[in-house]
């Protein structure tokens, strides 16, 4: 397997991250939805599919941690700074300004944990372990939306008219 220059990798995860920035502020200037809550994580799941190749494998345990890490640790700060308010019959995100040191954050946070996991991992290895940890932060921050949505829309609509 062909090695990636470090160099390489950072720079793929910076604009990876750059990425991530601009769809998180096109997806706030639209409505919410429980399809556009649900569906993320339900498409990332297909990347479990991976796992299928043996060169992508490490211990179950690893898998575990690597989950509870992203569900009880690294999606709290994105739980922190989304939240969602009802604009009329419309439920829309509104971000902390914090939100995008969050997501700079994480993503720093991971360039230098992946170079220190692979010093012992292969490259297919870093990147299912990865992918379980980043399935974790996602399904728990989405999860907390979801109850969030569900909240909100069973409350009556407030009309600003009113006031």
């Amino acid at each position: 397997m062909p090695h990636i220059s470090p160099v390489l990798a950072v720079i793929a995860s910076i604009f990876g991250a750059m990425g991530v920035l601009v769809w998180r502020v096109r997806e706030g200037r639209s409505a919410v939805t429980l399809r556009k809550i649900v569906i993320p994580p339900l498409g990332m799941s297909t990347g479990f599919c991976m796992f299928i190749v043996p060169t992508f494998r490490f211990p179950v345990l690893w898998s575990l941690v690597a989950f509870l890490i992203g569900a009880l640790l690294l999606a709290y700060p994105l739980i922190l700074t989304s939240k969602l308010i009802r604009v009329g019959d419309t439920v829309m995100v509104q971000r902390h300004s914090a939100f995008f040191f969050v997501v700079i954050a994480l993503a720093a946070v991971r360039i230098f944990a992946r170079s220190y996991f692979d010093q012992f991992l292969t490259i297919p290895q870093t990147g299912g372990l990865f992918f379980v940890l980043a399935f974790g932060m996602i399904l728990r921050w989405r999860l907390s939306m979801l109850f969030d949505y569900r909240n909100i829309m069973r409350q009556p609509a407030f009309d600003s008219a009113q006031d």
